[in-house]
């Protein structure tokens, strides 16, 4: 069945109107009928006027809360490359704010494994417009969401190459952002044409699982409501998280040689997630639980204390219930869970900071930029990016209680570097935990990690280009040497 334009554009109004109360309403209808006008008679495969897919990448930024300039540019992002209409034709009719947001997605293009140079080529693009303004790759996720959504119209072909790419490229750089609703859409709806065969299998155990989990979930939903409103906790929502749990999430999980594809040992298949009015209630909460059922060692995480790198707050327990049932928690208060699930886009000031929404989530694309500047070779560009956007990643911290975020397997010098320059120069030694440790030991999440300097230290050692990991240090350390040799 045909999708009908003018019902999804009644969508896209409404939800403005829930979400942004500000949003022009009246400068949308114009841009929907540009649109329209500019696209008519253009078909995409699956039969729909080419119109839905715009309507569609401004109902996704829509959700976003995003601001009318972004919503705009998701409705005319396809005009300048797919009709006759330029980008001074968008500048005229909406600003030059809007027309920059449609010039940088032009400029995007799209991202192919086709050749080292032209990959390597749109990976640069891509992470200087985002490092210009962050709004153009979260309209290209929008882009691509529903571009993958419409996947099974396209050949085998393409639909690997562009599955493959948004699994490989795209997921990793929303779970950067932060952005957890983008990163598992953009997973799972790749999953099932990257790895069918894994998809398939995992799709015929999971729903007589969950149901199972689901029953008894209900049972421990009403207990813990109950004891929460009993001691004073003012519940904004408790709900069972999880009947639409991230598939390649889980898949993963599932892969890891500690749980041998035994999805009795995934203990967040479904979790109660419990949503409360502050951090004091939090805490609170994460008390009474304990004192209701008995926690699991080891499986208390504080995020609020210690966020993830990407920003993630909350608090994780799995606990064993009275007939011995494991079942995992997650607390947070309302804003902790719009950044869990927007990230970058939860920090907008639509006013005063148009473009830069949260400049320290982004500071590591800032310093990306810099770098790639000073990479010329393509390959080592390639290789650079893997480890430092697409890699797992950890989280260290200075003896000060600063958050560093580094790629898995990274050293005490590349420590060093991330936390300035002449530390990295200057440094001598580094104590771990306390513990004196030698500079290429490999750093683990949680660690604190003092680095000891000598101010007479001229620069670094030659030898350390093989034991660092980032390219933020490989590129510090290459500086320092050609400073010294034109001394």
């Amino acid at each position: 069945m045909l999708t009908d334009p003018k019902t999804e554009f009644e969508k896209l109004l409404k939800t403005i109107s829930e979400k942004n109360p500000d949003g022009d309403l009246d400068m949308i209808k114009l841009a929907y009928e540009f649109a329209f006008s500019a696209h008519s008679g253009q078909k995409r495969l699956s039969g729909d006027d080419y119109i839905i897919h715009p309507l569609a990448t401004a109902q996704f930024l829509a959700e976003l809360k995003m601001d009318k300039e972004t919503i705009i540019a998701g409705l005319l992002h396809d005009i300048p490359e797919d009709t006759k209409i330029t980008l001074e034709d968008i500048k005229k009719n909406f600003g030059k704010e809007v027309a920059n947001l449609v010039a940088g997605i032009t400029k995007l293009g799209t991202l192919k494994y086709r050749g080292i140079a032209r990959y390597a080529e749109n990976l640069r693009r891509m992470f200087v417009a985002m490092s210009n303004d962050i709004r153009i790759i979260l309209i290209k996720f929008a882009d691509r969401i529903h571009n993958l959504k419409t996947l099974e119209f396209l050949p085998a072909e393409k639909q690997i190459r562009i599955a493959t790419e948004s699994l490989e490229i795209y997921a990793p750089i929303a779970d950067r952002l932060g952005i957890g609703k983008i990163k598992g859409e953009l997973e799972d709806l790749s999953f099932k044409y990257v790895y069918p065969a894994d998809y398939n299998w995992i799709m015929e155990i999971l729903p007589k699982k969950y149901k199972e989990k689901e029953r008894y979930l209900e049972k421990v939903k009403k207990r813990v409501s109950k004891k929460l409103l009993e001691n004073g906790i003012i519940l904004k929502n408790i709900a069972i998280h999880g009947r639409t749990k991230h598939l390649y999430s889980l898949y993963r999980k599932l892969l890891r040689p500690s749980v041998n594809k035994d999805l009795s040992k995934v203990y967040d298949l479904i979790a109660l997630r419990i949503i409360v009015p502050t951090m004091a209630d939090c805490y609170s909460t994460l008390g009474i639980l304990h004192n209701l059922y008995r926690p699991m060692p080891g499986r208390v995480k504080d995020y609020i204390a210690q966020p993830k790198p990407n920003g993630y707050k909350s608090l994780h327990t799995t606990v064993f219930t009275e007939n011995g049932e494991i079942v995992e928690f997650q607390i947070r208060t309302i804003e902790m869970h719009e950044e869990a699930e927007f990230g970058i886009a939860a920090h907008w000031d639509y006013k005063e900071n148009k473009g830069n929404a949260n400049k320290k989530s982004v500071k590591w694309l800032a310093e990306l930029v810099k770098w790639q500047k000073q990479i010329i070779d393509d390959e080592q560009f390639l290789h650079d990016i893997k480890l430092d956007i697409f890699q797992n990643r950890i989280f260290v911290f200075t003896p000060t209680g600063d958050v560093i975020d580094l790629p898995e397997a990274s050293t005490p010098i590349d420590f060093a570097y991330h936390v300035h320059s002449s530390i990295g120069n200057q440094c001598v030694g580094a104590r771990v935990n306390d513990h004196l440790v030698s500079l290429d030991s490999k750093l683990k999440s949680g660690d604190i990690v003092e680095i000891i300097t000598d101010k007479n230290r001229q620069g670094p050692n030659i030898d350390w280009l093989e034991s660092v990991k980032t390219s933020m240090a490989k590129s510090k350390i290459r500086t320092a040497f050609n400073r010294l040799k034109k001394q």
